[in-house]
């Protein structure tokens, strides 16, 4: 499937030099696909640099008046979650921004809950929007979600959760106007056990056994992402070749209590054995973080931790070296680029039906650039 840039002329050149720009989807070695179901798609290393280029300039073909009469209706999988929190509210801004009316920008939401998330999107059918932007429960719905949008006539953005691959065959064999935007998880995944790897085995294998024992917290089992970040951190492990000891694996569906029970047992269960921490994202990591300081460890000297999203909280953890490390999910640039496809499907531009973006390692030295920026 052919693939498209769509990128976006960031505000500062503090952002422009730390956001990784939109780009291509490929599946080489060092670049895979994203979020897609892992039976769908070949196994593929993403790429490991740690930096991030400049965002390509790029503007949707938009006349700011023709948009102000536009409505768009948005659905987000739940509003509790920390990150689509950041994403729906620039998400607001920048299409506030770009011409839209705010009272015709209607967001709901979906409280993690399919059935409730489909309701939602008939009324938006029924109320004749102009656009949909999606952020599904679950993946899996997309066929069904898709078949109902295309036809109403409706443009779709689906964001953050990627459909699966032959869902997204559907839309280019039948050209139509159905997109995807959201950032790699593997990569993601990659850069959590590259932190560890960079730290050298000798400073992790605090218990002599030659071993990196490890505890993981996930995400929701159902996400791609969760399953992703899991495979992938562990992956860059071994890829490394270090040998690894899963002591124990849990489901903390992202939320920060959840994952503090967790790791509270697992440090109990298995006391100083434990040597890293692995969170599917930064709302769990510092549920876990508060777990390590209630059992008297100390993130740095004798336990790592790491997270996914870059939370103003766990970019400050970072800096003050209570947490190894976090990985930046660029609400950014996912949302501005959402927009601009949502705009250039009303303009008629149209859009490849994937838009990919990537994620930025963030370890104490880059902290406070990823911080000044995201607060």
């Amino acid at each position: 499937m052919k693939k498209k840039v769509l990128s976006i002329m960031m505000a500062t050149a503090m952002i422009a030099t730390l956001m990784m720009g939109c780009g291509n989807k490929e599946t080489p070695a060092s670049a895979p696909a994203a979020d897609t179901p892992a039976a769908e798609t070949p196994a593929a290393e993403p790429e490991a640099d740690t930096e991030a280029p400049a965002a390509d300039a790029q503007e949707p073909a938009a006349d700011s008046g023709s948009l102000a009469d536009k409505k768009v209706g948005v659905c987000i999988y739940q509003f509790s979650d920390n990150f689509m929190t950041l994403f729906r509210t620039e998400l607001e801004n920048y299409l506030i921004a770009q011409g839209f009316s705010k009272d015709n920008i209607k967001i709901v939401d979906g409280a993690n809950d399919q059935a409730t998330q489909s309701g939602q999107i008939d009324n938006f059918i029924a109320e004749g929007v102009d656009v949909l932007i999606i952020n599904p429960v679950n993946s899996s719905s997309a066929e069904t979600i898709t078949d109902k949008v295309v036809a109403a006539n409706i443009p779709l953005v689906y964001i953050n959760r990627e459909p699966g691959e032959d869902e997204e065959k559907r839309w280019a064999d039948n050209d139509w106007n159905v997109t995807y935007v959201g950032c790699d998880a593997r990569q993601s995944g990659t850069f959590q056990g590259e932190m560890i790897v960079d730290l050298g085995l000798e400073k992790v294998d605090m218990n002599g056994n030659g071993k990196v024992d490890y505890i993981m917290v996930e995400g929701d089992p159902e996400n791609v992402d969760a399953q992703y970040r899991t495979e992938f951190s562990v992956k860059a492990l071994t890829d490394a070749g270090l040998e690894v000891e899963c002591l124990s694996d849990q489901v903390g569906n992202w939320q920060q209590d959840q994952a503090q029970a967790i790791v509270a047992n697992a440090l109990a269960q298995y006391g100083n054995d434990v040597e890293v921490v692995f969170c599917n994202n930064d709302a769990m990591a510092l549920g876990a973080l508060q777990a390590i300081e209630a059992a008297g460890r100390t993130v740095g000297t004798d336990i790592y931790l790491v997270g996914v999203d870059a939370l103003s909280e766990a970019l400050e953890n970072v800096l003050a070296g209570t947490m190894t490390g976090t990985v930046f999910n660029d609400h950014f640039s996912q949302s501005h680029s959402a927009a601009d496809a949502a705009i250039n499907y009303l303009t008629g531009a149209g859009n490849e039906h994937y838009i990919g973006c990537d994620y930025v390692k963030v370890t104490q030295d880059k902290a406070q650039e990823v911080l000044d920026m995201v607060k």
